[in-house]
């Protein structure tokens, strides 16, 4: 699997990360539908910090479709808000 945070790059995931993958991000919704800004912040920092200690950083030339975009290190709750309602 490969994912890219925003503003920083893509990284190569082993499927032995996927679970816990999932769990955050679902966990990272879950903070922003609840407004929950502490929670959703910790929930960002962890998935973040998964992907970049379990995931192969891929060279910034190679360039592959990503499976999942993450937004990056900064955003806030209400960014994020903005950002999923755009998209949505």
């Amino acid at each position: 699997m490969i994912a890219r945070i925003l503003h920083e790059g893509q990284y190569e995931l082993p499927a032995s990360a996927l679970a816990n993958l999932r769990r955050l991000d679902d966990e990272l919704m879950e903070r922003l539908t609840a407004g929950d800004e502490a929670g959703f912040t910790e929930r960002r920092d962890a998935l973040l910090a998964l992907v970049r200690s379990e995931g192969r950083t891929l060279p910034a030339e190679v360039l592959r479709e990503s499976d999942l975009v993450l937004p990056p290190a900064d955003i806030t709750l209400e960014e994020a808000r903005a950002l999923f309602t755009q998209h949505a």
